[in-house]
């Protein structure tokens, strides 16, 4: 029997969860929790380059969390201030291309601004970490779909074309951190024929070496697309 040749992955999303159940694992603030996952981003975006990723998509705050109480949107909104600030250099510097996906015009005005200025100064990086925030998968269809039908014609291409992904690569691979077994209205379209990989480990644990477990073991799969 001939070994099936292996593939590489070229994009990558995951949802990053568990943040609070770190915290109070660790008997710690849930403020605590988020500042670690912060810091699990950092290694991930530092190791890009040794994945072979182009892309890496992340769920960093989506359409439903607002719904968390006021002081923890305080909270994520202040890391991801200092996320911008103490990283963006680095992005730079590493050739990293920062893309947003969301809307992220409705967060706070210095925070647009902030996202504004480091999504112009990182275009000309060649790997890009697409970051989700105030995004929902459900809104962007239907947004598309919309954007579709007023140029005159709905297909799968023309919805496509409308995504706020339109420009990135086919999601090949999709993780989820913490035990979890559900897509979290995160990029339900472009999931249609991604490889899905779940792990027990809490968002804050995750390192570079469980990303390359996934990825050897995306490669080892055999993508049908629907046929045989």
């Amino acid at each position: 029997m001939t070994d099936l040749p292996q593939q590489r992955a070229r994009h990558v999303a995951i949802i990053m969860d568990g943040n609070g159940r770190w915290a109070k694992r660790h008997h710690l603030p849930r403020a605590m929790g988020h500042q670690k996952g912060v810091e699990a981003v950092r290694r991930l975006v530092r190791a890009l380059e040794s994945t072979g990723l182009e892309c890496l998509t992340l769920y960093a705050f989506s359409s439903e969390n607002w719904k968390r109480p006021e002081e923890e949107i305080r909270d994520l909104m202040g890391l991801m201030r200092r996320f911008i600030k103490s990283d963006l250099p680095e992005f730079v510097e590493n050739g990293v291309r920062l893309k947003i996906i969301g809307d992220y015009t409705a967060l706070d005005a210095d925070i647009v601004e902030m996202l504004e200025d480091a999504l112009a100064r990182t275009a000309g990086g060649g790997r890009t970490l697409a970051v989700a925030l105030n995004y929902g998968s459900q809104q962007e269809i239907a947004r598309a779909a919309a954007e579709a039908a007023a140029g005159g014609e709905v297909t799968t291409e023309t919805i496509a074309a409308h995504l706020d992904t339109a420009d990135l690569p086919p999601l090949d691979l999709l993780i989820r951190t913490s035990g979890e077994h559900r897509l979290s209205n995160f990029l339900l379209w472009q999931s249609a024929y991604a490889e899905f990989w779940f792990t027990e480990e809490l968002w804050p644990d995750f390192t570079p070496e469980h990303l390359s477990q996934a990825l050897d073991d995306f490669a080892r799969r055999e993508r049908r697309y629907g046929g045989r």
